[in-house]
């Protein structure tokens, strides 16, 4: 047998050499040639490994590398792959009789504490919340603790939120604020554009504010075990024990913020299958000329093929805050995982080529300074409750974001005062067991309406709706919110939906555009709208609820029993959040 060795020219050559292999046992044996040729780097490889990648980090976003990529998409096929079926997954969370103190392992603690944290980089907020309260907390990350080099975007309306709960000073916004851009615009193929102020229009350095939060959090006393994985979790009647690869701690509570991927939320969910997975592709470059204003959401193409899946892309494009002509670009869609869905890289090579029509540039004029990607997996039945006693789901692991959105930073800020004052009257009146817990994350009906929307906004493989009928159902209502007025489109683009403002959106589209409805059943499906309908009408009775009947339940929670205060105050939060009735304009 011979091998035919071609050097590697555009993955061809024309001077093969041969070169003697290792023959069969008589000289007469047949040869065979076998043509091996070197597979030519995609764009997307050549552009990765040309950039020098610092330090990478934990949390969504925090990993530039394409060897990282290339293991992320080996995760996001092979939940293409999985049977839509419950598995059963690794057990990471067991409940144990009896007390801690009595148990085998009570002198193997090396400290106690009435929360632990598991996952830093959106857990630090929480951490420190809780510190500021009194409680002695911990955090457990398996890297280093900080925050990536790519800036998250989010308005300042957003982030005094923090300056609310206490982790943050108003000169600390300042200070982490690398970018301030307006206006901020909204587009759907040269349909038309709708221009929008202060939404998402600061970029802050995720390095900066974690580091701020850190150091707050330390100066409080917390304790953060940095380089430390969990191993394990151990539900005594007294005590949650955190196993991890050397040490054990004992906790009141432990509070899973470990994303989207937690080995916790994997074994609740016992693998299920996501309902649906938004992908985000992107790159932070040099060398764009018009760098002032952002696009929040924008079309520049209708429904086409990338790999084996038709999809609807969209983007959203941020000036940066390292240089006056650095510019963040990212293209997202929304599929329903199943083989043939494009895989990241597939994605990444599209975003290159659309990119260029979409900014007006060529990618070969461009410096690119790091590449982005991700995968949002959601499911309808968000938020997580509590599943075991003194254990509880926050931030991306909680489900408690938009299925619409792509990243929880937004939402984190929005729920944090609720959730760190509830955590802490849970701890302080030991109202610790899965029902109580679960009162935290409960069910919100703005959250499970939002499931129509991206449903509406994932490309069906066999459609029977025009390819641009997307991009026509979404002008259609982002241009009846706008003229609805502030009080409408606002909350909208900050993941908040409210039952008088979509009311009111919903019909004026019917009004003025009744026919686009048969392609709003053909695209959907009659089951989903059935589902949402109900979900449309909790929303109206939770905002019914929030306005007439809070006011007269809240007088009276003085004269309950701890228990029953913490649990309607639960209920009372449930129904004004739940209805999106917390946002100020």
């Amino acid at each position: 047998m011979a091998l035919l060795q071609l050097p590697a020219i555009s993955g061809m050559s024309k001077n093969p050499k041969l070169s003697p292999l290792a023959h069969g046992r008589t000289r007469t044996a047949s040869r065979t040639l076998c043509l091996q040729t070197q597979a030519v780097p995609s764009r997307t490889q050549r552009i990765m490994e040309s950039i020098s990648v610092g330090g990478e980090v934990g949390g969504a976003g925090g990993a530039y590398s394409y060897s990282a990529l290339k293991r992320l998409d080996q995760i996001w096929s092979s939940i293409c792959s999985a049977q839509n079926v419950v598995q059963e997954p690794k057990q990471v969370v067991s409940t144990l009789p009896g007390s801690f103190r009595n148990s085998d392992v009570a002198d193997k603690a090396v400290d106690a504490f009435d929360v632990v944290v598991c996952g830093g980089t959106l857990g630090i907020f929480i951490a420190t919340a809780l510190s500021s309260k009194g409680l002695r907390v911990a955090i457990v990350e398996k890297n280093v603790l900080k925050g990536r080099e790519q800036e998250w975007n989010i308005s300042r309306k957003e982030l005094l939120e923090l300056v609310k709960v206490g982790i943050l000073v108003e000169d600390d916004i300042e200070q982490v604020t690398s970018s301030k851009f307006n206006p901020n615009r909204c587009g759907f193929e040269g349909k038309g554009d709708i221009w929008v102020e202060n939404i998402l229009n600061l970029g802050i350095s995720p390095a900066k504010l974690i580091e701020i939060v850190k150091n707050r959090f330390i100066s409080l006393g917390g304790i953060i075990f940095e380089g430390n994985s969990l191993s394990s979790v151990c539900i005594y009647e007294d005590t949650a024990v955190a196993q991890l690869e050397e040490k054990i701690l004992s906790s009141r509570l432990i509070i899973d913020a470990m994303g989207n991927f937690s080995p916790v939320v994997r074994q609740i969910r016992r693998r299920r299958k996501p309902d649906g997975v938004c992908l985000v592709v992107g790159s932070c470059a040099r060398g764009f000329s018009n760098n002032t204003t952002s696009d929040v959401i924008y079309s520049s193409s209708s429904v086409n093929k990338i790999g084996n899946s038709e999809v609807q892309c969209f983007w959203e494009a941020f000036p940066a805050g390292s240089g006056p002509r650095d510019r963040t670009t990212y293209m997202f869609t929304y599929v329903e995982p199943q083989p043939g869905s494009p895989k990241l890289e597939e994605l990444l090579e599209e975003y290159w080529e659309l990119m260029q029509d979409y900014q007006d540039v060529r990618v070969d004029d461009l410096e690119i300074q790091r590449v982005i990607y991700g995968i949002f997996p959601t499911y309808r039945d968000s938020p997580l409750p509590a599943a075991f006693n003194r254990v509880l789901q926050f931030g991306d692991a909680s489900g408690i974001q938009s299925p619409v959105s792509f990243g929880g930073f937004g939402s984190l800020t929005r729920h944090l005062e609720r959730l760190s004052n509830g955590i802490y009257e849970a701890i302080d009146s030991n109202l610790l067991d899965s029902y109580n817990l679960s009162l935290l994350n409960p069910y919100m009906p703005n959250l499970s309406t939002s499931w129509l929307f991206q449903r509406a906004m994932s490309a069906k493989q066999q459609s029977n709706v025009p390819p641009d009928f997307i991009n026509e159902l979404l002008y259609a209502n982002f241009q009846s919110m706008q003229k609805l007025g502030e009080p409408v489109i606002r909350p909208f683009l900050q993941d908040v939906v409210q039952f008088g403002p979509l009311a009111k959106t919903l019909g004026l589209v019917m009004l003025s555009r009744p026919q686009i409805l048969p392609s709003i059943f053909k695209q959907v499906g009659f089951p989903v709208l059935v589902d949402w309908s109900g979900h449309f009408a909790m929303l109206g009775f939770y905002t019914f609820l929030s306005t007439f009947a809070e006011p007269l339940i809240r007088p009276l929670l003085t004269s309950f029993s701890p228990e029953m205060r913490y649990q309607w105050k639960r209920r009372l939060e449930a129904w004004k959040y739940g209805a999106g009735l917390d946002y100020e304009l």
